[in-house]
């Protein structure tokens, strides 16, 4: 019996290295930390006037207007298809670390498209939520947008109600923001026209801003801002 109990611990253990090789930690960095870390370094105790949150919206505008983000001391955090628990993660890096005066949250369509699964409404939320209670905790006055007013996602045609998923989770920021007594810029809105279409001319795909549509949310920010 004890050689039967001796084989088999002896199993277990020559078996659990290969169990823990299994299920080693990804290489990769999922919240990509390492996107903005030499920058942030750079940045060093230099405190800015804003950060702006966000995905590829955020990442498009620095790169189509540097001169925006130079001028009023902003910097741009943005990660092209990141969704809302991804800039939660690397919050702290990206945004607190610097103590800027206020720091502008810009997401959630990347959560519509599933680019990282399915997440309700609510909790697509509840991510922005978090990031302005941790803004708030640090001193760091939060300033929220509405999602940008999309007619279709591109990159996931399966997906279909893209207007009534960005009308509903615009309508729960808007309310949230309120309730709050946060200030807010308002994309869907800012980019849509009087019927409340996306605008083509502001963003040809109905999601990422051109040069024009980066102008004019730029002068609704800064009203904001200042």
């Amino acid at each position: 019996m004890k050689t039967k109990i001796t084989i088999f611990l002896f199993a277990i253990l020559m078996a659990a290295p290969k169990a823990l090789a299994q299920e080693e930690v990804p290489s990769y960095d999922w919240a990509q930390f390492g996107a903005y870390a030499a920058q942030n370094e750079a940045a060093g105790d230099c405190r800015p006037l804003a950060v702006i949150m966000g995905d590829s919206i955020t990442a498009g505008w620095a790169a189509a207007d540097p001169d925006f983000f130079k001028e009023n001391n902003i910097l741009g955090r943005g990660i092209s298809g990141q969704v809302t628990s991804q800039m939660l993660v690397r919050f702290r890096r990206d945004v607190l670390d610097h103590s800027p005066k206020y720091v502008v949250i810009i997401g959630g369509i990347n959560d519509i498209a599933r680019n990282a699964g399915y997440i309700s409404l609510d909790n697509i939320l509840g991510n922005i939520a978090s990031m302005c209670e941790l803004a708030v905790a640090h001193g760091i006055i939060p300033v929220l947008a509405t999602v940008v007013p999309a007619g279709h996602i591109g990159w996931r045609p399966a997906i279909t109600g893209t207007r009534e998923e960005v009308a509903s989770l615009s309508a729960k920021i808007r309310e949230y923001a309120a309730k709050s007594g946060f200030r807010l810029i308002d994309l869907e809105v800012i980019m849509a026209d009087e019927n409340g279409a996306p605008r083509t001319d502001l963003s040809p795909d109905t999601i990422h801003p051109s040069y024009s549509g980066y102008k004019v949310i730029e002068q609704a920010l800064l009203k904001i801002l200042n």
